[in-house]
């Protein structure tokens, strides 16, 4: 039976302690406590990542942006990232007038090529961005490993990677530095709002003055540098925090929404679902499809058909070498295209109902058989 009401890429569920701290933080969060939230969930994050230092940003771009500033990324220099990844990744390196390096990604990891990464590497590479895609990891072992043997700092983009863990170790935790994100449809949702992790105290001691303009923390109102304005509130971060600390059932209720999935559509023709990664223990940020070359429907034809269901669902990310936007010559990295196109992601938000997936099952078996 047709549904009446709209199935959801993404939402959040409401965390135990949330509305308390909120209020809280609204009622008493002012004057000499208008960061108290801010430290806690600081420290929380840190401790969950399995980092030294973690400094709260108000998006997911500026905690890129500004890693990529302490990595000391000028104008000139290049910054190798996967080709298929979110535009934002290439917008902060212009930001910086640098140049984004654009590497075709792997088949398994939906990342950085590992094994084409060091032919991108010149005397301007200024470091390596790996990004964690829908749930899957970079080859961070081997990406690690090349990035040491030139001495380039290493920044993963975390942002939809929170949760996941590689080799026993949380993804954010393997690079010299991580950014994470907490837009609406990510799985510690506040709306917005961003994280910068790392294990360096002299860039998160600089950090810290950067965020807020470049000031000295000795002589008020002194500038020493010039910075950005990029807190967050301690609103949010009551949020944030709250949220947080149920991020471990939240988890788990991505990967239920990911078996079942896996149970309805394992072995139908014409699809297959997010690539198995060994050593990798997925917090399946999105539960995703490709769309076989031989089905006779293309993505796009599949995705207007949901909707019609009233199911929603996001195409995977463009290739950053098919915008205009960016100058030169294109470049064509066949896997980053070939993937790119043909990626659904489906319905996966923390609440949805074992029902609710079978209902998107049924239906997805039911276009590809008609």
């Amino acid at each position: 039976m047709k549904r009446k009401r709209m199935i959801l890429t993404a939402g959040p569920k409401r965390s135990r302690n949330e509305v308390k701290y909120v209020t809280d933080a609204v009622k008493n969060g002012w004057n000499f406590h208008h960061s108290d939230y801010i430290n806690r969930f600081e420290e929380s994050f840190a401790h969950f990542v399995g980092t030294k230092y973690a400094l709260s940003m108000p998006t997911g771009t500026s905690a890129l942006h500004l890693a990529l500033h302490l990595f000391g990324v000028n104008p000139g220099d290049e910054v190798i990232i996967p080709d298929m990844t979110y535009i934002a990744c290439a917008n902060v390196i212009h930001y910086l007038g640098a140049k984004p390096v654009l590497v075709d990604i792997d088949r398994t990891t939906w990342s950085i090529d590992a094994t084409r990464l060091e032919k991108y590497i010149t005397k301007r590479t200024k470091a390596i961005m790996p990004v964690h895609l829908y749930g899957n990891a970079a080859n961070m072992k081997d990406i690690i490993r090349i990035a040491r043997k030139y001495g380039l700092p290493v920044l993963e983009d975390a942002c939809e990677g929170l949760g996941c863990e590689l080799y026993g170790k949380q993804l954010g935790s393997f690079g010299d530095a991580a950014a994470f994100s907490f837009q609406g449809a990510k799985l510690l949702a506040i709306g917005e709002g961003g994280m910068y992790v790392t294990d360096n105290r002299s860039w998160y001691e600089r950090a810290l003055s950067l965020v807020d303009h470049g000031v000295s923390f000795t002589k008020q109102f002194w500038a020493n540098d010039i910075g950005y304005m990029y807190p967050m509130s301690n609103i949010q971060a009551a949020l944030g925090l709250a949220r947080l600390e149920d991020i471990k059932d939240n988890i788990q209720r991505k990967r239920q929404i990911f078996n079942w999935y896996k149970e309805g559509l394992q072995g139908v023709p014409g699809i297959e679902l997010n690539p198995d990664q060994s050593n990798l223990r997925s917090s399946y940020w999105m539960s995703s499809i490709l769309v076989s070359h031989t089905c006779k429907y293309s993505r796009d034809q599949i995705r207007t058909l949901l909707k019609k269901s009233h199911i929603d669902t996001r195409p995977f990310f463009y290739p950053i070498s098919i915008f205009n936007i960016y100058k030169g010559p294109k470049i064509r990295n066949m896997i980053s295209y070939d993937i790119s196109l043909r990626g659904i992601n489906l319905p996966s938000g923390v609440m949805l109902k074992k029902s609710e997936v079978q209902y998107v099952i049924r239906v997805i078996k039911s276009i590809l058989a008609s």
